[in-house]
């Protein structure tokens, strides 16, 4: 696998020494971050490139790493994910229901928020956040350590490749457990909504509230919504495997790499969501 060296000052936090001049600590902040943006871009041009000139080799190692990984990212997550929903729901609803209250509306609005809110907003970024912190964290670490210990040396000195074996999986497995742990997070919000409407004696019936989320909800919003989801999951598991496997690194290294995964997935989420938000917009 090609090495990608990332610059020691690139994306982590700092400030100038005294006495050092702005104009070239910025200079290079501005190189180093370049860098990196160059080494993710290529990075993840090289895992597609794998991906697709591989499909269908090794199947039978491939597969059940692709499987463990949606265990790991989808399955195993839906307890924490079944208290983040009632903890959404509740959210936006006594919000909702105390700033609406005070005109009258809440009633007639209540399902056009949830979609808003809920759907195209907080329900996946919500998701791709909670992810990063449970699973992307975790591929920071796993392929650091396989870095440090020399695993991917062996891997390639037996003809492995080490994209293969340990980044594809998890791009796979990380885009279909964050679409699937979207799609509950999301109905169990829009249901706990109800019961927390219920709750505060919202006079509101199941069947106008559900009327109301059908009504706002579009075809656009399911297409947008996958594609919004998928790309989170492709972002964060390239992202993490990057800066476990792009340079050599020793043990003492690898939480700081982890540090640096997590703020760039953050960014790069961010920067994803507010390209949806324009398409929401525009289309």
């Amino acid at each position: 696998m090609p090495e990608v060296e990332i610059p020691a000052s690139a994306g982590a936090p700092g400030w100038a020494l005294p006495g050092s001049a702005p104009a070239g600590w910025a200079g290079r902040r501005v190189i180093g971050f370049c860098a990196v943006v160059r080494g993710l871009g290529a990075f993840a041009l090289i895992t597609l490139a794998v991906g697709l000139r591989k499909f269908g080799v090794a199947t039978g190692v491939i597969r059940p790493l692709v499987e463990q990984e949606i265990f790991r990212v989808g399955i195993r997550l839906l307890p924490m994910f079944l208290f983040a929903a009632l903890a959404l729901g509740f959210l936006v609803i006594g919000q909702t229901v105390a700033v609406l209250s005070r005109v009258g509306a809440a009633s007639e609005l209540l399902g056009s928020i949830m979609v808003i809110v809920v759907v195209r907003e907080l329900g996946p970024l919500f998701t791709a956040f909670l992810v990063l912190g449970r699973v992307g964290t975790a591929n920071v670490v796993e392929l650091g350590m396989a870095r440090a210990l020399g695993e991917v040396e062996s891997l390639e000195a037996v003809g492995v490749d080490p994209v293969h074996y340990f980044v594809v999986p998890r791009v796979v497995g990380m885009m279909i457990g964050t679409v699937s742990l979207t799609v509950y997070l999301i109905l169990g919000a829009l249901g706990s909504g109800y019961l927390w409407a219920f709750v505060q004696e919202l006079p509101v019936q199941p069947a106008d509230y559900f009327s109301q989320l059908a009504g706002a909800l579009t075809a656009l919003d399911f297409v947008l919504l996958a594609l919004k989801t998928a790309s989170f999951g492709f972002i964060i598991a390239i992202v993490t495997c990057f800066f476990g496997l792009a340079q050599p690194l020793q043990l003492e290294q690898i939480s700081r790499a982890t540090v640096r995964a997590v703020g760039w997935s953050v960014v790069a989420c961010v920067l994803l969501d507010a390209l949806f938000i324009i398409a929401y917009l525009t289309l």
